[in-house]
């Protein structure tokens, strides 16, 4: 029998360590809970502290080939279940799902990712919010009947599950893109093998748990951590598996061209939600007080670790000073801290010091190229320095490497324009193109710009953080990846077309 944290009731570590934080973490493979074939494990650590959490098992090239066979075979089965029957499983898992995120995942998600209550919320009502929607997708896989010119004869295009799919999801909302990673490619048929980050296993094994425990067949869902150093090759084997029909991967561009080309060596679909630097423009008949609010949120939830995070705010020259003069006002509000400390406190730790110095070195390079720092120090507290507080610059420029490369933190640049085609230059002056927003109290206006902004989404008066459930997100080429998750456009993604032609007797050919 296996306990709900993920360890067989005869294991050394049973069903009473619910809960608790410093259990091992195994690897769940065909319906069973195991360590990895050679007995790997790294330890999994509090970011913000440097505490060690738990030791996760890493998984093998063994345990991959194992869990991938278990899942090509279970999803001949998985296939064949009725719509009715996926749609119950994915409602119940959405109730399970939402119960572990109020009980076991504030304490997870603050110790492994430094995650607020806010964080938690937004990642309980997103992942819970997409597996609702997503059931709504059972009975809307649907075919087409074509017209033919031969005589007695029937043309059906059917939509079939790809087999198995490899969902590589990130740390960053570690509930909410795991669900993501796992939802569409399931209610379309496909069986998953998931590599979840290795910050974050036990909150993504929550996910997992959800599913299974609302009764996904055992061997269709597979749960794989690797450790940092096994990852390069492993997620090369699993890639280029012949086995593997699909890849879908959310997170940085660095390591989306790496997938993208082992893919590419086999022929092999993707969809790669990668990096985000999406402009807003606030035009000079916008709502200020409304822009502001959008800014300030799109720009430090989380502390700007969303790929969709507000990183270039573009300010019609008429109306520059008075949105600057309230967004600094607005930023008072903006609480930095330690969230374990301070649950109140709005920004917490970043999710390494690497990374904090990464954008401290960003900060300091555009004001030596001459932006202005107006809110800020580039400095940074906390036991191994990650908190930052939130940082914004004006004068930026194109030309700086801010204002090109995705910060991933709490920052935020200013830029004036004086047109709305240099409005619109600007914010396409980016290899990403992910999200982005305009705001205008000219609905019509703001909708034209927002058609000839490249972004896979752009808001009208509403955050560049915005996607409700159901979305298809992505971005459409560059640095921000390509293909899309959520709703329909998330069952072309990982359904195949087959055509099944019917014809009649007794035809005669021409050879």
């Amino acid at each position: 029998m296996v306990s709900s944290d993920g360890h067989s009731n005869g294991d050394a570590v049973g069903s009473s360590t619910v809960g608790d934080i410093s259990a091992p973490q195994q690897l769940f493979i065909g319906g069973e809970y195991a360590p990895s074939s050679d007995g790997g494990t790294f330890p999994v650590y509090n970011p913000m502290t440097g505490a060690k959490l738990y030791d996760c098992a890493s998984a093998t090239e063994d345990d991959y080939e194992r869990a991938i066979q278990s899942a090509a075979v279970a999803q001949k089965t998985w296939s064949r279940v009725g719509p009715s029957a996926k749609r119950m499983i994915f409602l119940r898992a959405a109730e399970i799902l939402e119960k572990y995120m109020e009980t076991e995942a504030p304490a997870l998600m603050s110790a492994e990712v430094s995650g607020t209550r806010f964080w938690t919320k937004v990642n309980t009502i997103s992942g819970v919010d997409n597996l609702r929607e997503t059931a709504s997708l059972a009975t809307q896989i649907k075919g087409e009947i074509l017209p033919t010119d031969k005589p007695g004869t029937t043309v059906l295009l059917e939509r079939q599950p790809l087999g198995v799919v490899l969902a590589i999801s990130p740390w960053n909302a570690p509930a909410s893109l795991t669900v993501r990673a796992i939802a569409t490619p399931l209610i379309c048929g496909n069986t998953v093998i998931v590599k979840p980050s290795e910050f974050s296993p036990k909150n993504q094994h929550l996910v997992v748990r959800a599913m299974i425990e609302a009764g996904v067949p055992k061997e269709c869902l597979h749960f794989l951590p690797v450790s940092a150093e096994r990852t390069p090759a492993l997620t090369e084997f699993a890639v280029k598996h012949p086995l593997i029909r699909h890849v879908n991967f959310t997170g940085s561009d660095r390591v989306g061209r790496i997938i993208a080309g082992h893919a590419a060596t086999c022929l092999k679909r993707c969809v790669l939600e990668l990096g985000g630097k999406a402009p807003v423009i606030v035009l000079d008949d916008a709502n200020l007080e409304d822009a502001v609010e959008a800014v300030a949120f799109g720009s430090f939830a989380n502390a700007g670790q969303i790929c969709m995070s507000t990183e270039r705010v573009l300010l019609h020259e008429s109306i520059a000073e008075s949105f600057k003069k309230a967004f600094l006002a607005r930023i008072e509000s903006v609480k930095a801290g330690n969230h374990e400390e301070d649950p109140d406190v709005s920004i917490s730790g970043l999710f390494t010091p690497a990374s904090t110095k990464r954008v401290q070195k960003l900060l300091n390079d555009a004001v030596s190229a001459g932006a202005k720092l107006l809110c800020g120090d580039v400095a940074a507290s906390g036991p191994r320095l990650t908190i930052m507080a939130p940082h914004v610059l004006d004068d930026v420029t194109p030309s700086m490497e801010i204002f090109q490369r995705e910060s991933f933190g709490p920052l935020v640049c200013l830029t004036t324009f004086k047109t709305d085609e240099e409005a619109i230059e600007l914010a396409n002056n980016s290899d990403y193109s992910l999200s982005a927003a305009v705001f205008s109290k000219d609905v019509m206006r703001a909708l034209e710009i927002a058609r000839q902004v490249r972004a896979g989404s752009c808001h009208v008066n509403n955050p560049s953080v915005y996607l409700p459930a159901g979305t298809p997100n992505g971005g459409i080429g560059g640095s921000s990846g390509y293909g899309r998750f959520g709703g329909m456009a998330g069952v072309l993604e990982f359904t195949e077309i087959k055509i099944i032609s019917m014809g009649p007797s007794g035809v005669k050919y021409p050879i």
